[in-house]
């Protein structure tokens, strides 16, 4: 099966996606604020050709948004993100069910003050789907393969309380960009059709307490809810070249490509294993001196742990693979 990197590619890939009851868990590449650069900025000062601001990533997720909504109509959003981590517990964002209440999070710094002004993102939550996360995580047992024996710790964190810093110069709540940047090319500005809750990934980074995430909301896809992680496994600031593929060196090629060869095997079992192989690829390390944005991938794949999976989009460094595809 060819891998997408072109945009006929990638439509056929999500047209191809079965139409099932259980929504497909999914990671995706969510991007920097460069994709959502306002022209008032000024010109972008690191131009990354995938990551552009009408480069081949946004024209992706403005195709992946709608091609979700229209194959599987969720009745709800559960989104993970690279950006928010905690320790010790689960926090699951519970800002209200009515339009707009969702606060954003604009956790970058020293960028020009229209990253700030003009970029937003309107959408609202759902309580009763807040409570439920927590009460499934809380729920888990070893006994269908999630660690640890007495469950997840988890709670739900309200309006008011602070998870991070804001690049405007104060602690708040809020989505982080995340989850906003890609969020408005695959849904629009404007998004109050279905509610978004956003969950913390663990701060261990360890791929057993993401892959339980993952695996304690697998219920959430019978329910018609889609559950999306976000992240981008090539992630290193300290080689920028390695954000292209057109000055990357080969030893991060090579990552990428493990990566999908990893995600695409059928068998869940020998998948699993696979994907729990890729930190000791060479690749691993340069491409991610902090895992934070790779992780992310073992909760949408244990949220997806059975059933098959599809590489929606190959482009380098910004994959999308669906998992827990019924055949």
């Amino acid at each position: 099966m060819t891998r997408p990197t072109t945009r006929d590619q990638w439509k056929k890939a999500l047209d191809d996606l079965p139409s099932s009851s259980k929504i497909p868990a999914f990671y995706f590449a969510h991007g920097q604020p460069l994709l959502v650069w306002p022209a008032s900025a000024g010109p972008p000062r690191l131009q990354v050709d995938i990551q552009s601001p009408n480069g081949p990533l946004v024209q992706f997720l403005k195709d992946f948004g709608p091609a979700l909504l229209s194959k599987y109509d969720p009745k709800a959003i559960v989104v993970f993100s690279a950006h928010w981590e905690t320790s010790g517990e689960a926090l699951v964002s519970d800002y209200g069910d009515e339009d707009g209440l969702n606060p954003l999070l604009y956790d970058y710094f020293g960028f020009p003050q229209p990253l700030y002004d003009e970029v937003k993102f309107s959408s609202h939550g759902n309580s009763a789907l807040a409570k439920r996360i927590v009460e499934l995580f809380t729920k888990a047992r070893a006994d269908v393969g999630i660690p640890p024996k007495a469950g997840i710790k988890a709670r739900t964190s309200p309006k008011s309380e602070a998870r991070g810093q804001d690049g405007r110069g104060f602690s708040g709540p809020g989505f982080d960009h995340g989850v906003f940047v890609p969020f408005i090319h695959m849904f629009s500005p404007t998004f109050n059709k279905i509610p978004i809750v956003q969950v913390s990934i663990n701060s261990s980074l360890e791929l057993d307490d993401e892959w339980a995430l993952g695996r304690a909301l697998d219920s959430l896809r019978s329910d018609g809810v889609l559950i999306l992680a976000g992240g981008l496994p090539v992630h290193s600031f300290r080689e920028r070249a390695a954000f292209s593929e057109n000055t990357a060196r080969p030893i991060f090629k090579e990552w990428s490509e493990a990566i999908l060869k990893a995600s695409e095997i059928q068998e869940p079992e020998a998948r699993k294993d696979a994907l729990y192989a890729l930190p000791k690829h060479a690749g691993f390390r340069v491409s991610n001196p902090r895992e934070e944005h790779f992780i992310p991938l073992y909760v949408a794949a244990g949220a997806g742990e059975q059933g098959g999976s599809r590489i929606l989009c190959s482009l380098y460094g910004a994959p999308t693979i669906a998992f827990g595809i019924e055949a």
